[in-house]
């Protein structure tokens, strides 16, 4: 398969500035040498418990933020020497679905116009050919064009997903991080979107980043699964070998600790 997107010895340190009760600067290395490589049409989820780096290592890959060392190349270049045009012209290739459906839309925005907004701003297309193609996708989302004049509050939280998820495929990406996209949702509604979610990979031949802390999800959902554990990738294998044959103390521990939640 065709490889997208490689990360190579990536680090990352936040320093804490100092207050009353801790005088001295503080330094947290928050990811440790980090290699991963995803190809093209794949499903790689990264799990892990909550602090352990993955929305970090997420915004380094969407250029959110800079690490400090390593390399991140995406279709054979490495992002973290783009200029401003070359990193405006690489967030159309690569999107984000947002944990909370509740916070990630504006309030006082008419859904119509949230998807239309990209649109307007990377000048991708005319406004009349823009308005077709925030109904054609929307569509897609299972969310009728009839409700494009309505607000995010009009909405149920799964609604709302379905609408953020649209959002991130209006420009026509090849790549999706997708950070918990359905940790704020019930149990039924989450299966609802990562079904969805699988059928717009094939739809639009999408590649996925999904980060997640359920082991239950990412075992119906995954290509390839990548452990991480104090800012460190200690296991990366197919979902398969991975479940029947974990390699790392701390995948063993992780699996033994899940508990059997059908939810599909």
């Amino acid at each position: 398969m065709e490889q997208l997107i490689s990360i190579k010895n990536l680090e990352m340190t936040y320093k804490t500035d100092s207050s009353f009760l801790s005088p001295k600067k503080e330094e947290s290395r928050v990811l440790k040498n980090i290699n991963l490589d995803i190809n093209k049409g794949e499903i790689v989820s990264l799990v892990g418990e909550s602090g352990c780096g993955k929305s970090t290592l997420a915004n380094c890959i969407l250029k959110l933020i800079t690490p400090q060392k390593g390399e991140i190349f995406f279709e054979g270049e490495n992002i973290l020497r783009f200029n401003k045009k070359e990193t405006f012209e690489y967030r159309k290739k690569i999107q984000m679905i947002f944990q909370n459906p509740y916070s990630s839309l504006n309030p006082k925005m008419r859904i119509e116009q949230t998807l239309l907004e990209p649109l307007l701003i990377h000048k991708i297309m005319p406004k009349k050919e823009a308005l077709s193609r925030v109904e054609e996708i929307i569509e897609l989302t299972g969310i009728s064009k009839s409700d494009l004049k309505k607000y995010p509050h009009e909405f149920s939280g799964g609604q709302r997903q379905r609408i953020a998820i649209a959002r991130s495929l209006i420009l026509k990406p090849c790549f999706i991080v997708a950070d918990e996209p359905v940790s704020a949702l019930d149990v039924s509604i989450c299966a609802s979107i990562i079904n969805l979610l699988l059928d717009l990979r094939e739809k639009l031949n999408l590649t996925i980043l999904f980060i997640s802390h359920d082991l239950n999800l990412v075992r119906y959902l995954s290509d390839k699964i990548a452990v991480m554990n104090k800012g460190e990738i200690v296991e990366y294998n197919n979902t398969k070998e991975l479940f029947s044959n974990p390699g790392d103390c701390y995948t063993k521990f992780l699996l033994s600790s899940m508990r059997e939640v059908k939810i599909f």
